[in-house]
Parts: structure tokens; sequence; C-alpha cells
């Protein structure tokens, strides 16, 4: 049963000393992964309560807490948008609920992004992506070479090809695509791990703050922007533009690298519906997959590392960032 807001209010002030709540209200879609509500201190400043529902829920907030807490004051003032601070957390029914400071802006669909805040949104993953690995690797979170990423894209492939549900065509671009040397020479960078569009809170066509750090670590920086690689022409080409505008041409394949990982997102949302036998899942990944196939089809005699690709449209990219959002 949800804890009330009321529930989450009195176990806020147990977790923050001296926190004087006035004002409380629930936060959040009924049922989601967490019970949460948005607190009103006599300050005026506001917070936000969370208690995990599940345990995929408590780890997910349990490695955003290490995240944050690498995130110094220091490495913060390099960011152009908030992260949120936590605040204190206090133990409940043998979970915790968890105190943040509240992170103010709205979050904007994929489809209804404008190509303003496509930029914005590009200069903040570049902030990220600046940020030394140090902050990372200090705090003694994962690292991934352009090696092992290779070998994390060959292993989904691999894995998808053996269901038999992937077409030969998709199979074969795939296949070219981590045998071409230059798509993977790329340096390994600070990255979020988890960015999708709700990742991000705005005001005014301006990125506020950038939520779900759960993922944090140095890795292939074409995964953080994959979700944009197949979004509308103009809104990633401002978003690409914004991020090379930021950090410069130190990446000339980043693109065509974050079009295969979108591609490769598909394949593992097939995965996921033939590991847990969800028929529903495998029929609409193998749609998604032909899409693919008829989007591309004048590509599939060329490396996919010739050129950019963004093989599903808006819509369908917010469906799979939905449907795919709990096993991130």
């Amino acid at each position: 049963m949800a804890r009330s807001h009321l529930t989450l209010a009195a176990l806020a002030t147990s977790a923050v000393a001296d926190l004087d709540v006035v004002g409380a209200q629930s936060f959040g879609a009924p049922g989601g992964d967490f019970d949460s509500a948005i607190l009103t201190g006599r300050d005026g400043r506001h917070w936000i309560v969370r208690v995990p529902r599940s345990e995929r829920a408590e780890q997910e907030q349990s490695a955003d807490l290490i995240a944050l807490r690498a995130l110094s004051a220091g490495v913060r003032a390099r960011l152009p948008f908030t992260v949120s601070t936590f605040a204190g957390q206090v133990p409940v029914d043998g979970t915790r609920a968890v105190v943040s400071e509240f992170v103010y802006g709205s979050k904007v669909p994929l489809g209804s992004m404008s190509t303003a805040l496509a930029a914005s949104v590009g200069a903040a993953i570049a902030a990220i992506h600046s940020l030394p690995p140090t902050v990372v690797v200090d705090a003694g979170l994962p690292s991934q070479s352009p090696v092992e990423a290779l070998r994390e894209v060959v292993s989904v492939m691999d894995r998808a090809a053996a269901t038999g549900l992937v077409p030969a065509a998709l199979l074969s671009r795939w296949e070219r695509a981590s045998e071409e040397p230059t798509l993977w020479q790329f340096t390994p960078t600070v990255v979020n791990g988890s960015l999708g569009s709700d990742s991000f809170l705005s005001a005014n066509d301006e990125v506020t703050g950038v939520i779900g750090w759960h993922a944090l670590r140095v890795g292939d920086p074409a995964g953080d922007l994959q979700w944009l690689a197949g979004s509308g022409l103009e809104v990633a080409d401002a978003a690409f533009a914004a991020y090379a505008s930021v950090r410069g041409s130190v990446d000339r394949q980043l693109r065509t690298r974050a079009g295969l990982l979108s591609e490769l997102e598909v394949a593992r949302w097939l995965l996921h519906g033939v590991e847990t036998r969800d028929q529903t899942v495998v029929d609409d990944a193998v749609q998604m997959l032909s899409t693919i196939v008829d989007e591309v089809q004048k590509d599939l005699m060329s490396p996919i590392a010739e050129r950019p690709t963004g093989p599903l449209d808006v819509d369908q990219v917010e469906e799979l960032l939905e449907r795919t959002s709990h096993m991130r």
C-alpha cells in the first residue's frame, strides 16, 4: 500500500534535523517505483522524500546516493544546471526514506522538445562529459574502455542473433559496424549512463537540472546521446551541434556510434522479452526491428560508420524509452 504524503513528511522530519515542514503533496504516478512527496519547509525551500517500493528501486537509489556524493561542490560548479543535494535518510520497513533538495523544472517529452531546448540539452551533456574522469575513478565507480564497450556491443549482437528473430540484413549492418576500427577510437569520458528525455528538467527552453545519476561511470559518451540519435532531424542537429560547440570535434564518429547504440536498444528490448518469456515484448521488438530495416534499407550496402543514422522516429524512441526504463 502506498504511503501517504503525510507519512512521508513525518519520515522526512526524522531524517533531516531542523526540517520544519509546512506543506506536503504526493509526487509521481501512483504505483511507481517510489512513494514520493514534495515538501515545503518554513524557510520556503522545497525537498523531495522518496521510499523505494522494490529491491530494484532500492538498488537504484543506493547507486544514486553514491554518485551524488561523488559530485562535490567543486564538480557541480562546472555544470550549467542543478544537481540534487542529499539531505538525510531514515530506516523504514526494511528499506529507507531518503530526503534530497528538490530541483526545479519541468520534463519535456522528446516529441515536444524545441530546438532551443535540444541545444541546451546537448550543452548539458557536453558539460557532464567534460568533467575530469578522476571524479568517477576516485569514487570507485565503474570505468569502461573502448575495447570493453565494443565487447559489450558484440555480446548484445550475438545474443540477439541467437534468437533467430533479427533480420539478416540488420545483423550484417551491425557486424560491419563492429568491425569498423574508426568507430571505436574514442576517449572514454564521465557519463551519466542512463540519460533520456525524462532525465532533464527545464524552464524557458533551458536545462535547469538533471536527475537520475545511478549509472554514473566512465565510458562511451555516445551512450548518453543515443536517445537523441533517433529524434527529429532538427532536434538532433541542434543537440549535437551544441555538444560539439562545447567539446569540439573530439569524437568524429560520436553521432554515428550513437545511432548504432539506438538500434541496439531495440535488440536489448528483444532480449528482455525472450529472457522473461513475454511474447508481447518480443512481438513489439520484432516489429521495431522491421521498422529499422525499412528506414535504413538504402544504407544496408554501406558500413554504418560512413554516415550518421537515426532509424527510429520520435514516437518510437519515446515508446522505447518508456518501455525499457525498468531495465536501467
